[in-house]
């Protein structure tokens, strides 16, 4: 008999292989954030260059946008959701505490062979998640993973702030991995974090250190609370250095990858990050006038946008790199 301690079979490459996203109806714009705070489009889009953002319908959920997103991704991938054996979503918005938003999109989308978890990182979340799926694959413990970055922002938003609500949305995108033989595929993956500075972008009210109260409520523990200038430099210096490294690791340059897609924070982190590793205009993906800030769904619903448009082709070299609350960072070098 086979000793599974000992039998270690090879590492298989892990491929993208298809990718979805989902925005709601609703848009949000500038104008519309002018009748709800003391700002203004021209101060809004000077400072992040953001123009609008989607937001959630009444009643729609986190679990509902990801299950959207999910289905476009496993249709472009040709597989079924009973192929599936594994769903992780990334989200700081679940559905509820428990069970996960995992589960619930397991369960809409009738995967009942497949196993669910959610994992919080974030608006590193995508990538977090897409490094550990691609583990499950690699080692042959599944076939099929699914990830998905989902998050309905504006379930935390404090509406009476001008400094933050005018940041985010709501969104969903997701992302099918397989091995897809003679591909490379995903080529590296770089995580980081620093918990010394986890008051910088925080929502303190709701766990267990600050549970649910009367008084939590009505002094705003509930909602996200930002420290904009110390977020703004601890992002573009973290983000580089993932990139810087991922590339590193890979042998590559700036010059060799066909599109970068950062977390869509705002566009002056995009700029600043691009400034600094060298790339050109032409090479950075944005969609963060139309979306703003979608959290963990951002640099996904970005990655389905760039296939969309022709901007990736089969053997373009992508490089993904995230930054997020906790503090945490990331990047992924990716062959299509």
């Amino acid at each position: 008999m086979t000793n599974p301690r000992t039998s270690r079979p090879h590492l298989r490459t892990v491929s993208i292989t298809g990718v979805g996203s989902y925005v709601p109806d609703r848009i949000l714009s500038n104008a519309d954030l002018e009748k709800l705070v003391e700002t203004s489009d021209e101060w809004i889009t000077s400072r992040t260059g953001i123009k609008e953002r989607r937001i959630a319908a009444e009643g729609e959920t986190t679990s509902d946008m990801a299950t959207a997103a999910a289905r476009k991704a496993l249709e472009r991938a040709g597989v079924t959701a009973a192929e599936l054996d594994l769903i992780i979503v990334a989200t700081i918005t679940p559905d509820m505490p428990f069970p996960s938003t995992a589960c619930l999109v397991q369960h809409r989308l009738g995967a009942s062979r497949a196993a669910a978890f959610d994992i919080e990182a974030a608006c590193s979340g995508f990538v977090y998640a897409l490094d550990i799926g691609s583990h499950f694959v690699a080692c042959h413990t599944y076939n099929t993973v699914l990830v998905i970055g989902a998050e309905k922002m504006s379930s935390v938003v404090d509406w009476k702030d001008r400094n933050t609500c005018v940041l985010f949305g709501d969104g969903a995108g997701a992302a099918v991995l397989q091995n897809r033989p003679a591909a490379h595929g995903l080529l590296t993956t770089c995580l980081g974090s620093d918990g010394a500075k986890a008051g910088l972008l925080e929502v303190r009210g709701g766990g267990s250190a600050c549970p649910a109260t009367a008084k939590s409520v009505s002094e705003g523990m509930h909602f996200l609370r930002m420290d904009g200038k110390e977020t703004f430099k601890n992002a573009v210096n973290a983000m580089v250095t993932a990139a810087t490294e991922a590339l590193e690791r890979c042998g590559l340059n700036i010059a060799q990858i066909r599109c970068i897609i950062p977390h869509q924070a705002n566009q002056r982190i995009l700029s600043a990050v691009a400034e600094r590793l060298g790339a050109g205009p032409d090479q950075v993906f944005s969609n963060v006038d139309r979306y703003g800030n979608t959290s963990a769904a951002s640099v996904a619903i970005a990655l389905d946008e760039a296939v969309g448009a022709g901007r990736i082709h089969r053997g373009d070299l992508v490089l993904l790199v995230v930054f997020g609350a906790g503090l945490t960072w990331g990047a992924a070098v990716i062959e299509w």
